[in-house]
């Protein structure tokens, strides 16, 4: 048997799913801001974040929505995240009634460098893997380490060769 690259562990979304899955993300918020259950804003960290968060918004009736900008990947190699854009800091304040909506939380690095500006703020993922659930308050499935998340705006349709073998 040959040994896999990290990126052929893949687990692929379609837009379909990560639409489910968001939904089911906004069903388990709902009703548990501070506002008497209800949330002040969403801000998404772009780009991952940002299709779960309108779906999100949408279902438990958000209107604002504000995003923040973390870059921490290149491609498939992550590397130290730093913030390129930040939200409205009036909005922000320490982050309470705020929901930060992120597709995946993979090593924690990311949402612990937004936490640290908004401790106060819920944190949720579409995704978890076992190095971020710390970094995370509320997710829907967690998939292993070593799993590369292959998501619907990453993609196009293709034909693939089989796992083993060839089609003769």
């Amino acid at each position: 048997m040959t040994e896999r690259l990290p990126h052929e562990k893949g687990f692929h979304i379609s837009w379909d799913q990560i639409h489910r899955d968001s939904r089911a993300l906004a069903w388990r918020l709902d009703g548990k801001g501070p506002n008497d259950g209800a949330w002040k804003a969403i801000v998404a960290i772009t780009r991952g974040g940002m299709a779960p968060a309108m779906i999100i918004a949408r279902e438990l009736d958000v209107r604002t929505i504000d995003t923040i900008s973390v870059k921490s990947y290149s491609h498939q190699d992550q590397s130290e995240a730093e913030v390129l854009k930040a939200p409205d800091p009036e909005l922000m304040g320490d982050g309470t009634g705020v929901l930060v909506i992120d597709d995946l939380v993979d090593s924690g690095k990311t949402l612990e460098l937004v936490r640290e500006m908004y401790p106060n703020a819920h944190f949720a993922t579409v995704y978890a893997k076992p190095k971020g659930r710390p970094m995370v308050d509320t997710f829907i499935t967690e998939v292993s380490q070593d799993t590369w998340i292959f998501f619907p705006w990453d993609m196009a349709l293709q034909y693939v060769q089989p796992y083993r073998g060839t089609d003769a």
